[in-house]
């Protein structure tokens, strides 16, 4: 890619004479999402897919990739002099729009080519700006080849690219500054974004710092904000909690903290309530409190004790039901009068009922309510029946479901769990302990409440801090939801992976030239991605701009395998997975 000092971009996919889809087939597809009863959740009419791919990727792209609305059906293109004019953004084209009747002047995206074509064209747009092209058939190269790669499924970035990325560029797409900043390449300078598009947000991966401080910027309230940008353009968040301090501990106005879980609940309720705008995907969310916290027992349980809830809460509203209703037939049926109908002493059916609705635990005030009812006539009570669905009322209603939960474990624990030794829990306001356990009790009840509900997780401190790369700039105390990025506080990576069954030749052969032109254009992508990005905060802003944190992954190395009949466990496709992987890093 690199000659003579000049940044040089080859074409491997596409020819510079042809349309950069060259002869690839696109269809007229539909797609709808449907309940398991059958009845319809969403459609998103007929639209423009590649032939060869599959109703699932179709289904993802347009329900939840294409831009539905508010993009002006008339646009015209923004010369600037310094840029070719094939990377030129469009706006409106107001007098046009005027022109036709109000219902048509705003549609959605219903041609995957668009996506692909706003996604390329917005990376090549900064590319150029940012100096990354030379010459202007390298970014035309560049152009066609992100653009072949992806209708093709050679490679994809993460989704919030697929969300953000190029709805100014291509649409002219404005929207008021969202508490944005990013840094301006040409100066350096850090600013805060008055446009929520022209500066997209492309990074999936967060990791936010929160201090011991209510309401101050960095603190724990200034944080639900922080994360609230980052789930509105379909990003994902985690921060390390154990500055805050724990139950108990005094506040400097006087009165004792409520401790770490009342605010987590917030924060939780927070991420439940906002569900990353409800066109992108649930928020995402991280949340590590470290093993000496003083609060960490109940953060370890937490979880595991509001599955107990949901379980109370299924098996409740089924005993409510059932019951409550037996005892207004009781009193419906009778053929006494109003007074013997509604006395127990007198109505043995009504007794034998609210015999066996106490036995059941009904509490007693809803005995009460129900006899209440029943002297009204009401003959019948709606008891709103829970499930066990993950996305049921019954989980809406316990708290702790918007995120993943971890301990971060130190060597020192571990090895106070291996000698069967005390371990202390520290106050975060002086460093006092504030109680010390057997740290073998601590074990037990992570890998106890783990296998209830599956929370919470473990990051191992020390080891991960061997393998930090930067370690003079900080510790890594955090990650993102999903754990693959481990850096420092206040920073962000963008991802983007190779589909490596793309890259299969015949029998066992692998196309090591177009991966490594793959990687080469990918790595350039999420580059200008750290150029063009806008950040939830000042400090990501600044940090993520210096550190340009990316990840570039491969997936379907399990596809690969099989296919070349090599096992997935074996040293056959460990060597073929390091050697891929080195392949790419290199």
């Amino acid at each position: 890619m690199q000659a003579e000092g000049k940044m040089r971009i080859d074409r491997h996919y596409t020819k510079q004479s042809e349309n950069a889809y060259g002869d690839m087939e696109f269809i007229t597809v539909s797609s709808e999402i449907r309940d398991p009863d059958g009845s319809l959740v969403q459609s998103a009419g007929e639209f423009k897919a590649p032939k060869d791919w599959s109703q699932l990727a179709c289904d993802i792209l347009a329900q939840k990739y294409f831009r539905k609305a508010g993009i002006a059906a008339c646009l015209k293109p923004v010369p600037e002099p310094d840029v070719p004019e094939f990377l030129w953004r469009h706006e409106p084209d107001e007098k046009a729009l005027k022109k036709l009747a109000p219902k048509d002047r705003y549609i959605g995206e219903t041609d995957a080519r668009a996506v692909f074509n706003r996604l390329a064209g917005c990376w090549a747009y900064w590319g150029w700006k940012g100096g990354y092209f030379d010459r202007e058939q390298d970014a035309r190269a560049y152009y066609d080849e992100m653009r072949f790669m992806l209708a093709s499924q050679i490679a994809a970035p993460n989704s919030p690219q697929w969300f953000n990325t190029g709805l100014y560029w291509a649409y002219g797409i404005k929207g008021k500054g969202q508490g944005h900043y990013y840094v301006d390449f040409q100066t350096g300078k850090l600013k805060k974004s008055d446009n929520a598009y022209e500066h997209p947000q492309p990074h999936a991966c967060f990791i936010q710092a929160v201090g011991d401080d209510l309401v101050g910027d960095g603190g724990i309230m200034d944080l639900w904000g922080r994360e609230a940008r980052l789930f509105k353009y379909g990003s994902g968040t985690g921060s390390n909690f154990s500055n805050i301090r724990g139950a108990g501990e005094p506040l400097s106005g006087g009165g004792t903290s409520s401790g770490l879980i009342s605010f987590l609940k917030v924060g939780d309720v927070s991420a439940g309530a906002i569900k990353s705008g409800g066109t992108t995907r649930r928020a995402a969310k991280m949340v590590i409190v470290d093993i000496d916290h003083p609060d960490i027992e109940e953060f370890i349980g937490w979880k595991s004790r509001e599955e107990m809830k949901v379980a109370a809460l299924v098996a409740g509203s089924k005993a409510l039901e059932k019951h409550l209703n037996a005892i207004l037939n009781a009193c419906i049926n009778c053929s006494g009068d109003d007074d013997e109908c509604f006395d127990p002493r007198q109505n043995m059916a009504l007794k034998r009922e609210i015999r066996a609705a106490k036995r059941a635990g009904i509490p007693d005030g809803a005995l009460d309510r129900v006899l209440g009812l029943a002297r009204q006539g009401i003959d019948k009570i709606e008891v709103p029946l829970m499930d066990a669905d993950w996305d049921s009322e019954a989980y809406r209603t316990v708290s702790g479901q918007n995120a993943n939960n971890s301990v971060r474990v130190s060597d020192a624990f571990l090895k106070a769990v291996e000698n069967d030794e005390k371990w202390d829990l520290i106050r975060r306001t002086d460093g006092a302990i504030a109680k010390s356990v057997r740290a073998r009790d601590l074990w037990h009840k992570i890998a106890q409440a783990s296998w209830s509900s599956a929370d919470p997780g473990i990051q191992f401190h020390d080891t991960i801090n061997d393998w930090h790369t930067t370690p003079n700039s900080g510790e890594i105390r955090g990650s993102n939801p999903c754990s693959e990025y481990m850096f420092l506080d206040d920073t962000a990576c963008n991802l983007a992976s190779l589909n490596l069954i793309k890259f299969k030749g015949e029998g066992v052969e692998f196309d090591i030239a177009a991966f490594e032109h793959a990687s080469r254009l990918w790595t350039l992508t999420l580059e200008i991605s750290v150029l063009m990005a806008q950040f939830p905060s000042r400090a990501i802003a600044k940090k993520s701009y210096e550190f340009r944190t990316l990840g570039l992954g491969y997936a379907n190395i399990g596809g690969l395998l099989m296919s070349c009949g090599i096992a997935y466990d074996s040293d056959a496709g460990g060597a073929a997975a390091g050697a891929i992987a080195a392949l790419m890093s290199a």
